[in-house]
């Protein structure tokens, strides 16, 4: 079995992986390393969880401990899709030179340009950063790309998602041709073989499962939802979701929910917070700082219910999360991939459940396809009243009730209209003639257009009105 010691990596890099606790690579560790310390450009598909960050970062550190850094001009460059995987790679990059004396720069949105420009002007080895906020510094001519000798690109096919390949188009022509690129991906869709094939030079590629699989590790299942009227899907979905918790009891040590929309992400949060659990929301719209607090807190495990956007919680290392809810189906194939992955990692046991309304069974047949299996399918922990909110269990907004004095048009009651005779009774009264007065009421007699009743009070008039004028036409005629 390959072990760290023999990957020919630096003796003060290995010492640092030993007291991080890491003896035996894993499967992508042990086939990229060989061939990026050898300076060859690499392909990298697999799966999140399977140390991918390892794969690059401790090659580089062991090609970067000789050398100097230049003022403006970072001798490597690192590119992430969010912000959380940038700082989750600034951290290993801390862990795994300890003993080197290598620097680096973490430019990332949410944090001052002064700052991130002081690290930069000093020289760095080691630039981590976001493709938005590296063309920012760029374009303010305070940075230089034409020194990068290693380039890595994380999580390309997010990348793609979030249309970032303009941009990692433009980085890669901004950079020199003879740099070392390694290139990372879960998944490899038509966009991102393209460039590959374009800024790759031979690459080695290392392909540690088959494209778009789910881990052996993860037991996954779907519950089948319909709710009882469409108004009232939201707080039902909630409703079932705090019952498939409730349902895994104490197996559930903490987990990741995910929604498809922020609006979602912070309904969903408030409403496991108001019943007693202890949930967090983190999507794209919140502060860094605030992010960056609630992370910690989920791994700290101050937090037990992490509920998250995908493009928050794309990479995140965090080892020991037990289960995955997929409160909606993604809208893309892939994304259920990277979102499951957050569990079973690292060898250990995970379990994903999913929420699936009718109007997901397309995405949701899409899946399957992608995984090359079917989804086991489990009984709604509500059994037949799952789709039943009783007034206690419906966190939605009431609306607010109208007043009388609305000037929104309604129907009478049925209980103001006069009641049909029956038929025996019909047939016993004599139909009324014309021109003859029946003993029905005023009210009822004087009904005209448009179904309004006529009053036998005049409002307004007083009573100094004369009697007449409240008689009408048929009544002046017959008296």
């Amino acid at each position: 079995m390959t072990k760290f010691s023999d990957l020919n990596l630096d003796p003060k890099v290995l010492k640092a992986v030993e007291e991080a606790g890491y003896e035996t690579p894993t499967p992508i560790q042990a086939g990229a390393i060989p061939p990026a310390l050898a300076g060859r450009d690499v392909l990298g598909i697999a799966q999140t969880g399977t140390g991918k960050t390892a794969s690059f970062t401790l090659p580089m550190i062991t090609l970067l401990a000789k050398g100097r850094a230049r003022a403006r001009m970072p001798r490597s460059l690192v590119l992430c899709p969010t912000r959380e995987l940038a700082a989750q790679v600034a951290e290993n990059f801390d862990t795994y030179t300890k003993h080197l004396k290598l620097t680096k720069a973490l430019l990332i949105g949410g944090v001052s340009f002064k700052e991130q420009e002081q690290l930069i002007d000093r020289g760095v080895d080691v630039l981590i950063a976001t493709p938005g906020r590296l063309l920012d510094h760029f374009e303010r001519g305070k940075l230089l790309l034409t020194g990068v000798q290693i380039m890595v690109v994380d999580e390309a096919d997010r990348m793609l998602d979030m249309g970032f390949i303009p941009d990692i188009e433009r980085i890669f022509s901004l950079t020199p041709f003879t740099r070392q690129t390694l290139f990372f991906s879960a998944t490899m869709a038509p966009e991102i073989e393209r460039i590959t094939n374009t800024f790759l030079s031979a690459p080695e590629r290392i392909e540690v499962a088959r494209q778009a699989t789910t881990s052996e590790n993860i037991k996954q299942g779907v519950v089948m939802f319909k709710a009882s009227r469409r108004d009232r899907e939201g707080s039902e979905k909630r409703r079932l979701l705090r019952a498939m918790i409730d349902a895994e009891g104490e197996k559930c040590k903490n987990a990741i929910i995910f929604c498809n929309r922020k609006t979602d992400v912070d309904v969903t949060a408030k409403s496991l917070k108001k019943y007693g659990y202890d949930a967090a929301p983190i999507h794209g719209d919140l502060d860094q700082s605030q992010r960056m607090r609630t992370l910690d807190g989920f791994r700290e495990g101050t937090v037990r219910f992490l509920v998250a956007s995908d493009v928050a919680a794309r990479g995140l290392d965090i080892p020991d999360v037990s289960h995955v809810f997929n409160f909606d189906v993604p809208g893309h194939a892939e994304d259920y991939v990277h979102r499951i992955g957050r569990t079973g990692r690292a060898g250990k046991k995970g379990t994903t459940l999913m929420i699936c309304t009718p109007r997901d069974e397309k995405a949701f047949d899409a899946i399957e396809r992608l995984v090359q299996q079917e989804i086991p399918r489990i009984e709604n922990p509500l059994g037949n009243t799952a789709s039943e909110t009783d007034a206690k269990g419906d966190d939605t907004p009431k609306p607010e009730k109208k007043s009388r004095g609305s000037r929104s048009r309604s129907k009478k009651p049925e209980a103001e209209k006069a009641p049909e005779p029956k038929a025996d009774e019909a047939q016993a009264q004599p139909q009324e003639k014309p021109g003859k007065r029946d003993d029905k009421p005023k009210s009822d007699r004087n009904r005209g257009r448009g179904g309004r009743g006529r009053d036998d009070k005049v409002v307004g008039m007083g009573d100094h009105m004369p009697s007449f004028i409240a008689l009408s036409f048929d009544e002046r005629r017959a008296g």
